[in-house]
């Protein structure tokens, strides 16, 4: 890391860092100085809310910088998962996207991986709810 990162933290937030939990009492700023992987708590998806493609992804990557004894499991998953998302939209937008996050993948950049993906969520819900109104005319 060149430079130091400031973090805000609200009154019992949770950050992810480094594969530990952190929770502040109050209003905190935190400053990271040095390398570090951390997620915070705004950006951690539930096991329940992976409902799409892309949110599976994006859960086996939030897994790994949660919990770094996961990455071997973890990192098979994502790139199956990926794979099957190729196979899956036809979207040059969301393709694109896969390609880029699968070669964050391989070299170890999960974070920047995840708000790849992040970046994605309204082009695959829009997706998503085309197919629905597209399976509602048919059903009719």
């Amino acid at each position: 890391m060149t430079k130091s990162i400031n973090l805000v933290l609200k009154a019992g937030e949770r950050l992810f860092i480094n594969g530990a939990v952190l929770r502040f009492n109050r209003k905190t700023t935190v400053e990271l100085m040095s390398d570090a992987v951390f997620l915070l708590e705004g950006h951690v998806i539930q096991p329940h809310e992976t409902t799409t493609p892309l949110r599976q992804i994006y859960f086996a990557l939030q897994t790994m910088l949660m919990d770094p004894n996961t990455v071997g499991p973890a990192r098979g998953l994502a790139a199956s998962l990926i794979e099957a998302a190729q196979r899956t939209f036809s979207n040059l937008e969301i393709l694109n996207g896969l390609d880029q996050v699968g070669l964050l993948l391989e070299t170890g950049r999960y974070f920047d991986a995840m708000k790849i993906i992040r970046g994605l969520y309204a082009t695959e819900e829009a997706i998503m709810a085309n197919k629905s109104e597209t399976a509602s005319i048919r059903a009719a």
